[in-house]
């Protein structure tokens, strides 16, 4: 009986040993060397990042070696200067997955690490990388690092797909389910007709629900972050971003009028209501008689202060050909288009029942959809 079980504990011993071995050898067959020398880009090399979705940045460096003379997968870490990488402000693989020892990163991409590191837009800083070798274990960080200056761009990298106003100064309040959208006039520009209350706190979000990325105004320039702006005056604003450049506008609308073209004059001014919606209720129509007819012809003037302190007139009118609307015109004939100041160029027609009527005259500026008016017959003169 000793003897099966001195013999047990030998075969024991030298299957653990085995499978030992082989343990350590699999380990070993994952090890891989560090990279030694980087090729681009050269160090210190400064670049001034472009808006372009061409604009790249060519990273090489020498191929590492594995001990099974298989692949190696790479990864190029970027960190501050003074950084060791421990913690790199990004890393990301390099092309074909990994597989190649070398990467080409766009410039927003570059962007918004230069970002992730402290580096304000339109600001140029430095930035340190390195690459790390591996075969999805054991990773293996060289020990050589190179600097790159980066000027970055004016505006965002990753432009937001959708903008909301919101805050105690703006019209939704706190409540960031009734934050009012912005509406987008071109790729990565936004606008909004809205209404702003002096020394109450607002700011802009990319969503109405969850946890959204915020921006903020800082001397005239769109930033991304938690800090909320007030302004001096409460009043129905213009706010025009363009996060392309950071570039903000603001501009007040003083005042909204029906431009009676005949007369060469305005016959009424409408009030803000809410939503980017001006509303004239009630009020009087009626047309010019002329030796040949009557003359309906209209357009609308919007007042606009600058931040500047200087007044100009805005008008709103059609492209469309000089023809009287009835019930069976489509929705588009109200659609709203800036026109010049001219007495006659782009005027609409008051629709043949507005004559002599009380009318109530609504122009709506509203993110969500055409910008356009209404005029609706309420009553008789």
């Amino acid at each position: 009986m000793k003897t099966i079980l001195v013999k047990l504990t030998i075969f024991v011993s030298i299957l653990l040993a085995f499978v030992g071995c082989k343990k350590d050898e699999g380990l070993r067959d994952t090890r891989v060397s560090a990279v030694t020398a980087f090729y681009e880009p050269a160090d210190s090399k400064s670049i001034v990042l472009q808006s372009s979705a061409s604009a790249t940045l060519y990273f090489e460096w020498e191929a590492a070696k594995a001990e099974d003379s298989g692949m190696v997968l790479y990864e190029i870490a970027f960190d501050k200067v003074g950084g060791d990488f421990s913690n790199p402000v990004y890393k990301m693989a390099s092309d074909n997955n990994g597989a190649y020892n070398h990467a080409t990163i766009s410039h927003k991409q570059l962007n918004k690490i230069a970002g992730a590191a402290g580096i304000e837009s339109s600001a140029t800083g430095k930035l340190i990388w390195t690459i790390i070798s591996s075969k999805g274990i054991n990773e293996m960080k060289s020990a050589e690092s190179r600097t790159i200056e980066l000027t970055r761009l004016a505006g965002f990298a990753d432009v937001p797909y959708d903008v909301y106003v919101t805050g105690e100064g703006s019209e939704g309040g706190t409540d960031l389910s009734k934050a009012s959208l912005m509406k987008s006039t071109a790729a990565g520009e936004f606008e909004v007709y809205t209404k702003l209350t002096t020394g109450k706190a607002y700011n802009f979000t990319d969503a109405k629900v969850g946890t959204p990325r915020k921006f903020f105004v800082d001397n005239g320039k769109l930033k991304e972050g938690t800090t909320t702006n007030t302004v001096a005056k409460t009043g129905v604003y213009r706010i025009r971003l363009d996060f392309n450049v950071g570039s903000v506008v603001y501009t007040e609308i003083t005042d909204m009028q029906i431009f009676f073209c005949p007369t060469n004059s305005f016959l009424f001014s409408l009030d803000y209501i809410a939503g980017g919606v001006w509303k004239a209720a009630s009020k009087p129509i009626t047309f010019k008689t002329e030796s040949w007819g009557k003359d309906e012809r209209y357009k609308i003037k919007m007042t606009t202060l600058t931040s500047d302190g200087v007044t100009v007139a805005e008008w709103w009118g059609t492209p469309n050909t000089d023809s009287r609307p009835n019930s069976s015109s489509p929705a588009s004939y109200y659609y709203l288009f800036p026109v010049n100041d001219s007495q006659w160029d782009g005027k609409f027609k008051f629709a043949s029942e507005i004559d002599g009527s009380l009318s109530d005259v609504t122009v709506s500026l509203k993110a969500d959809g055409a910008y356009t008016h209404e005029i609706k017959k309420v009553g008789n003169q």
